[in-house]
């Protein structure tokens, strides 16, 4: 293998990631037009529950608006959310297309009558990668759900 293949993978492995760890970012910076923007323009996202005895997805969501409608429904009414992303493992790499798998825990606050609840949240994501005009963006992302504890946040 020359190196300027090496070269190359490094640069699209490290542009992954920075694209996974852009989507985390916009979310808690509450930026969900630029979360979608992050979606290839017939992106799709799809929503599991984590349920082994399922594989239906409980929400699909298919091109930038519909999925930058989804982001904003879903978040805007925690205070604040919080999403670390732990490993995140390049799978498949081959010219403009890859596929890969993030762990993330995700914390989100919630004030309702001023009692403040932490919810924290485990995912997996699996993601289908498309490079448009020399730009990593999701082509799909598998969203799986976890487990979910939920607790009083002293003020």
């Amino acid at each position: 293998m020359s190196s300027d293949v090496s070269l190359q993978q490094f640069a699209d492995r490290s542009a992954l990631r920075d694209l996974v760890d852009a989507y985390a970012r916009r979310a808690d910076v509450r930026d969900f037009g630029g979360q979608a923007a992050l979606y290839a323009e017939n992106g799709r996202v799809a929503v599991y529950t984590g349920d082994p005895s399922t594989n239906e997805p409980v929400q699909v969501l298919t091109g930038r608006d519909e999925i930058g409608s989804g982001v904003t429904a879903t978040l805007k009414d925690f205070e604040q959310t919080f999403h670390f992303n732990g490993q995140s493992t390049v799978l498949t790499l081959s010219g403009d297309q890859a596929t890969g798998e993030t762990y993330c825990i995700a914390h989100m606050v919630t004030n309702a009558a001023g009692a403040r609840t932490l919810t924290a949240m485990t995912i997996r994501y699996r993601d289908t990668f498309t490079r448009v005009d020399g730009t990593w963006l999701f082509a799909e992302r598998q969203l799986i759900m976890g487990f979910t504890e939920q607790r009083p946040l002293a003020a």
